[in-house]
């Protein structure tokens, strides 16, 4: 058995973020991907092309659609939206004003929707003018987000740094259920930024490492790891946090990935290691 442990934690806590960007502990269960190379296949993030980023950027969600990256950024009093050309300064920008930290986004039909993380809002918005339509509560942290279509339905799938996924209504952002992510029987804590990719698997950034996990939607399986380590420089790094943010590019088998406070973002796609 070959095992990857993922984000050496005290057992019974999962890191997340303070307001002031600081890493804090949160409660949850350890984070520990223990994995046999001939069961999960262990990837390596590739890359084919690089961006520039918003080194200012706390970066909490990705997305593309129609041509536009849509970028969510966390922090109290430093929380935004913005939109526009990736590796283009954005042409829509919308703020979050205290006590909101931004966190997770995704686009449904005509709907954007926005999470914060502790703060039990989540705010639909305009996707064109970023413009707030509502607000809606949930219990919990916010996390990630992401668009799902699948079995012939649509649904949202959100995740709050533990290793459960919610499933919720595109309309009314009412839970509608729930999957525990698992490796080997084990939780698969820390899931944080998602994409509902066009492969039909969920990828989600597992905080605080440099590791994406590819999971099955249907049963919470992991199905691969990918390793993102070495994309920054040893001097980007030092001043940069952890690798959060995936986005699919459409038409294609790339993605684009970025950090928080990273200075670049690069497309990747997904190859044996």
């Amino acid at each position: 058995m070959w095992a990857v442990l993922v984000g050496t934690l005290l057992p019974g806590t999962v890191a997340a973020c303070s307001p002031g960007g600081k890493d804090v502990t949160a409660t949850s269960r350890q984070v520990h991907l223990g994995a046999d190379s001939h069961e999960v296949p262990l990837l390596r993030a590739e890359v084919r092309d690089t961006l520039p980023h918003d080194p200012q950027a706390f970066t909490q969600g990705l997305e593309f659609h129609g041509g536009s990256l849509y970028e969510s950024t966390g922090l109290v009093g430093r929380s935004s939206l913005r939109a526009g050309r990736p590796g283009k300064p954005a042409t829509v920008y919308a703020e979050l004003q205290a006590p909101l930290f931004g966190e997770g986004i995704t686009l449904s039909g005509d709907k954007l929707w926005q999470l914060t993380w502790r703060n039990g809002t989540a705010i639909e918005r305009d996707p064109t003018t970023l413009a707030e339509r509502r607000r809606v509560t949930y219990q919990g942290e916010g996390w990630g987000l992401c668009h799902q279509r699948f079995s012939g339905r649509q649904q949202l799938v959100m995740s709050n740094g533990t290793d459960r996924l919610t499933f919720r209504d595109p309309n009314t952002f009412k839970a509608t259920g729930s999957i525990d992510v698992r490796q080997d029987g084990q939780p698969v804590t820390g899931l944080n930024e998602l994409e509902c990719a066009p492969d039909g698997f969920i990828y989600s950034n597992v905080y605080p490492t440099d590791t994406i996990v590819r999971i099955d939607p249907s049963t919470g399986t992991v199905t691969a790891h990918i390793d993102a380590t070495g994309l920054l420089t040893p001097s980007e790094r030092s001043a940069a946090q952890t690798l959060n943010g995936i986005a699919a590019v459409p038409g294609t088998n790339l993605f684009l990935i970025t950090g928080k406070l990273w200075p670049r973002m690069f497309e990747v796609s997904f190859v044996a290691k």
